[in-house]
């Protein structure tokens, strides 16, 4: 088994589809798409694709740390008690454990992530 793994940002594989939790949503009407693409640490480590359409919901990581790659699209995240922060295809951040927020997508986007559990 290889140890270096290609993540493509435009898998040709059916993703696992679902909506915003009702708890979650703010505003709009939002669908996720996610291409798992590789899995380590007996499930703590991920690495995929996530695709979403326009709209608001809240965001907490909990303690999972991710970080993302904007392929396309623009969102605007709100960490709780800070200001709005947009980030557009090109960009790259990081979510730690804790973070809780609004993530307001306003063009769909579609990012490449690791998370960590």
């Amino acid at each position: 088994m290889s140890l270096l793994k290609t993540i493509d940002p435009n898998p040709l594989f059916e993703p696992k589809h679902k909506t915003a939790e009702p708890d979650r949503l703010i505003a709009g009407s939002p669908a996720f798409k996610t291409w798992l693409q590789d899995t380590a640490k007996d499930g703590t480590v991920n690495t995929g694709v996530f695709e979403a359409t326009r709209g608001e919901t809240h965001s907490i990581k909990g303690e999972t740390f991710e970080f993302c790659h904007l392929v396309h699209g623009v969102i605007e995240l709100t960490e709780k008690g800070k200001e709005p922060v947009t980030y557009r295809a090109g960009d790259s951040f990081v979510m730690k454990p804790g973070y809780i927020g609004v993530w307001k997508t306003i063009e769909t986007v579609r990012k490449i992530f690791v998370t960590v559990t």
